[in-house]
């Protein structure tokens, strides 16, 4: 976020400098003043949305290629074209969001203490691996996908902000606690979410939640076949 605001200065600052220099250079050569100012405005303002595309360009992540294999692999599974489109997009989008949340996570005391009890990051990852499996699947995952996980990530990264402020009041401190409860939630919701999908039939929902966080070990998640996955 940061290199972003970076770079997107140094485009605002470059900008203003080329429109300065046409106007100046206009005026050198004794256009009328009026003129020169539209047109180095103009100028400027077409410099600013290329420079601007250039830059999100770089930063945005790419979807990866579809390879043959997985087409194939989309196919067989009962899956059209725009069905494999619409799926991969959005199992890019929460790819994203579950490497959100791990780095946020890490930058915490109390986010990290929070993840370890809940298993999250574990429990996510496999989740993600188990969906790409079953990708006719994609709408019994609704509540992970498109509340869950974006939440998780937008409130993580909240949590961030507001505990990275130097001074801290009593108000600041309840809105933390207050934060951390809702992440824990959101946590236990995940869990959850990973059980109904693994679970034909569940008879206690808090004894198989439990469950479920031990059974995975962190340290053995396969990060390259989570990576690589969609």
């Amino acid at each position: 976020m940061k290199q972003s605001n970076t770079r997107l200065n140094i485009t605002n600052a470059l900008t203003l400098f080329v429109i300065m220099f046409i106007f100046l250079l206009m005026i050198g050569f004794e256009i009328n003043i009026f003129i020169s100012l539209l047109l180095s405005i103009a100028i400027g303002v077409f410099l600013l949305n290329l420079l601007t595309k250039t830059v999100s360009g770089h930063t945005k992540e790419r979807l990866p290629r579809l390879s043959k294999e997985k087409e194939e692999f989309y196919s067989s599974k009962g899956l059209s074209k725009e069905d494999i489109d619409y799926f991969r997009r959005t199992m890019f989008q929460a790819q994203q969001q579950i490497v959100s949340i791990e780095q946020n996570m890490q930058k915490s005391g109390k986010l990290r203490a929070i993840e370890n009890r809940n298993n999250t990051l574990a429990l996510s990852k496999e989740l993600f691996k188990d969906i790409t499996h079953e990708p006719n699947r994609l709408h019994d995952v609704d509540k992970f996908l498109y509340v869950h996980l974006p939440s998780l990530a937008d409130l993580s990264e909240k949590y961030l902000e507001i505990e990275g402020h130097k001074a801290k009041s009593k108000t600041t401190y309840d809105i933390l606690e207050k934060a951390a409860l809702t992440i824990d939630k959101m946590c236990e919701q995940i869990a959850e979410d990973y059980v109904k999908f693994k679970a034909d039939d569940i008879q206690d929902m808090s004894v198989e939640v439990e469950l479920a966080k031990r059974s995975l070990n962190p340290k053995q998640a396969d990060t390259q076949d989570f990576d690589s996955s969609i």
